[in-house]
Protein backbone atom coordinates (compact mmCIF):
# COMPACT_ATOMS: atom_id res chain seq x y z
CA UNK A 1 0.00 0.00 0.00
CA UNK A 2 1.27 3.44 -0.92
CA UNK A 3 0.03 6.51 0.88
CA UNK A 4 0.44 9.98 -0.61
CA UNK A 5 -0.10 13.22 1.26
CA UNK A 6 -1.23 16.24 -0.72
CA UNK A 7 -1.00 19.84 0.34
CA UNK A 8 -3.50 22.26 -1.19
CA UNK A 9 -2.90 25.99 -1.24
CA UNK A 10 -5.43 28.59 -2.23
CA UNK A 11 -2.88 30.88 -3.87
CA UNK A 12 -4.10 30.50 -7.45
CA UNK A 13 -7.87 30.62 -7.08
CA UNK A 14 -9.44 32.68 -9.83
CA UNK A 15 -13.17 32.91 -10.28
CA UNK A 16 -16.21 35.10 -10.54
CA UNK A 17 -17.55 37.26 -7.73
CA UNK A 18 -20.62 35.63 -6.13
CA UNK A 19 -21.69 37.33 -2.87
CA UNK A 20 -20.49 40.08 -0.58
CA UNK A 21 -19.05 42.15 0.75
CA UNK A 22 -20.20 41.06 4.20
CA UNK A 23 -18.62 43.20 6.93
CA UNK A 24 -17.86 41.82 10.40
CA UNK A 25 -19.64 43.61 13.28
CA UNK A 26 -16.81 46.12 13.93
CA UNK A 27 -15.53 46.27 10.34
CA UNK A 28 -12.30 44.42 11.16
CA UNK A 29 -12.96 41.87 8.38
CA UNK A 30 -14.79 41.67 5.07
CA UNK A 31 -15.98 38.37 3.57
CA UNK A 32 -16.54 37.79 -0.16
CA UNK A 33 -17.60 34.61 -1.95
CA UNK A 34 -16.42 33.53 -5.41
CA UNK A 35 -17.20 30.64 -7.75
CA UNK A 36 -15.74 28.79 -10.72
CA UNK A 37 -17.33 26.10 -12.87
CA UNK A 38 -15.43 22.91 -13.70
CA UNK A 39 -15.89 19.80 -15.84
CA UNK A 40 -18.05 21.19 -18.65
CA UNK A 41 -21.74 20.21 -18.93
CA UNK A 42 -21.45 17.30 -16.50
CA UNK A 43 -19.27 19.21 -14.03
CA UNK A 44 -20.06 21.40 -11.09
CA UNK A 45 -19.22 24.63 -9.34
CA UNK A 46 -16.46 25.30 -6.80
CA UNK A 47 -17.20 27.97 -4.23
CA UNK A 48 -14.85 29.71 -1.81
CA UNK A 49 -14.93 32.49 0.78
CA UNK A 50 -12.08 34.95 1.20
CA UNK A 51 -11.57 37.15 4.24
CA UNK A 52 -9.92 40.55 3.98
CA UNK A 53 -8.11 41.37 7.23
CA UNK A 54 -8.27 45.18 7.36
CA UNK A 55 -5.62 45.53 10.11
CA UNK A 56 -2.85 44.35 7.78
CA UNK A 57 -4.70 44.32 4.42
CA UNK A 58 -4.14 40.58 3.88
CA UNK A 59 -6.49 38.08 2.26
CA UNK A 60 -7.13 34.50 3.39
CA UNK A 61 -9.35 31.82 1.89
CA UNK A 62 -11.19 30.23 4.83
CA UNK A 63 -13.71 28.04 2.97
CA UNK A 64 -13.65 25.93 -0.22
CA UNK A 65 -16.31 23.45 -1.37
CA UNK A 66 -18.64 22.40 -4.15
CA UNK A 67 -21.55 24.83 -4.37
CA UNK A 68 -25.12 24.00 -3.39
CA UNK A 69 -28.32 25.90 -4.11
CA UNK A 70 -28.76 27.48 -0.66
CA UNK A 71 -25.71 29.65 0.17
CA UNK A 72 -25.25 32.51 2.62
CA UNK A 73 -22.59 34.22 4.75
CA UNK A 74 -23.28 35.78 8.15
CA UNK A 75 -21.00 36.98 10.94
CA UNK A 76 -21.96 35.51 14.33
CA UNK A 77 -19.49 37.72 16.21
CA UNK A 78 -16.29 39.62 15.39
CA UNK A 79 -14.21 36.49 14.64
CA UNK A 80 -16.82 33.84 13.79
CA UNK A 81 -18.46 33.50 10.39
CA UNK A 82 -21.35 31.19 9.56
CA UNK A 83 -21.35 29.80 6.02
CA UNK A 84 -24.50 27.99 4.87
CA UNK A 85 -23.97 25.79 1.80
CA UNK A 86 -26.71 23.19 1.48
CA UNK A 87 -28.98 21.53 -1.05
CA UNK A 88 -32.57 21.46 0.25
CA UNK A 89 -33.83 17.89 0.57
CA UNK A 90 -30.33 16.35 0.49
CA UNK A 91 -28.84 16.42 3.98
CA UNK A 92 -25.73 14.52 2.82
CA UNK A 93 -24.76 17.52 0.68
CA UNK A 94 -24.73 19.95 3.61
CA UNK A 95 -21.36 21.78 3.67
CA UNK A 96 -22.37 24.42 6.23
CA UNK A 97 -19.85 25.47 8.90
CA UNK A 98 -19.06 28.08 11.53
CA UNK A 99 -15.42 29.17 11.48
CA UNK A 100 -13.18 31.31 13.64
CA UNK A 101 -11.47 33.26 10.82
CA UNK A 102 -8.32 33.72 12.89
CA UNK A 103 -7.79 29.99 13.51
CA UNK A 104 -9.90 27.78 11.22
CA UNK A 105 -10.16 26.81 7.56
CA UNK A 106 -12.57 24.43 5.83
CA UNK A 107 -11.64 22.58 2.64
CA UNK A 108 -14.15 20.06 1.30
CA UNK A 109 -11.90 17.85 -0.76
CA UNK A 110 -12.31 14.79 1.36
CA UNK A 111 -10.45 16.48 4.21
CA UNK A 112 -11.48 19.01 6.80
CA UNK A 113 -8.69 20.75 8.65
CA UNK A 114 -8.49 23.31 11.32
CA UNK A 115 -5.51 25.61 11.62
CA UNK A 116 -4.83 26.18 15.30
CA UNK A 117 -2.53 29.19 15.19
CA UNK A 118 -2.92 32.91 14.85
CA UNK A 119 -1.27 33.20 11.45
CA UNK A 120 -3.20 34.30 8.39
Amino acid sequence: MIYNTYFFTFDNLEGEFYKGPVESPTGKYTANAYYKTYGGAAGGVNLWVEINYHDDNKMKTVYHSDANRNFSIEWKNENTISIVNEEPGYSSSNKSVKLNVEKETYFDGGLVWRIINNQH
